[in-house]
């Protein structure tokens, strides 16, 4: 309930002050467990993604926003969660497992944090990891966000895809899964034309 009052508050506010190009709705999956990733431009991908999506999208997001109570308290009845970042967290690892499990859309951002341009040097290997281990089709959704009211903004979801571990039956090294993250994050980018 909360969820799609939401969703319709930010649909009416970027509908009133942004002009919103939507395109690829058609590819994401009607059902089961799903990694959405995307690019990281700005502070509000994660409601602008949501608000356009067809699917409730289930995002990390930092610890320190959920510090802040009322925060914390909208954050979670919106389905976000907690990850602490620069450690691995287990426990936020196992959420996003339980929740593809469930049938449910995971919002991830490879960079591991907001990137205004292309950095090869920010992907995360915890993106590959989670595509490896679960199996999950990846959504790719590339994110044009210009902050002057009035813009054009750009969502676009890519064609679903899974990625396939180099090496059969053994743990992928740390730089294998950077660049697994990197592939990612190139269909990302492609999205949008960079």
């Amino acid at each position: 309930m909360l969820y799609n009052f939401a969703k319709f508050l930010v649909f009416l506010y970027y509908s009133l002050f942004h002009r919103v190009k939507i395109k690829g709705r058609e590819n994401i999956p009607k059902k089961g467990g799903v990694l959405l990733y995307a690019n990281h431009p700005s502070t509000l991908d994660m409601v602008l993604i949501g608000a356009f999506c067809s699917r409730p999208v289930h995002y990390m997001a930092k610890a320190e926003l959920f510090k802040n109570p009322i925060i914390g308290f909208f954050l979670k009845k919106l389905g976000a969660f907690p990850v602490k970042r620069g450690k691995g967290d287990v426990g936020s690892v196992k959420n996003v497992f339980k929740l593809l499990e469930e049938g449910k859309v995971v919002g991830v951002f490879p960079e591991g944090t907001r990137t205004p341009k292309r950095d090869p040097n920010k992907r995360k290997a915890g993106a590959a990891m989670m595509a490896l281990h679960s199996n999950a089709p990846i959504l790719p959704v590339g994110v044009i966000y210009r902050k002057k009211l009035f813009s054009t903004l750009e969502v676009v979801f890519g064609e679903p895809f899974k990625l396939e571990p180099r090496t059969k039956g053994e743990h992928p090294s740390k730089e294998e899964l950077l660049e697994g993250t990197q592939y990612i994050m190139d269909k990302i980018y492609a999205l949008i034309g960079q």
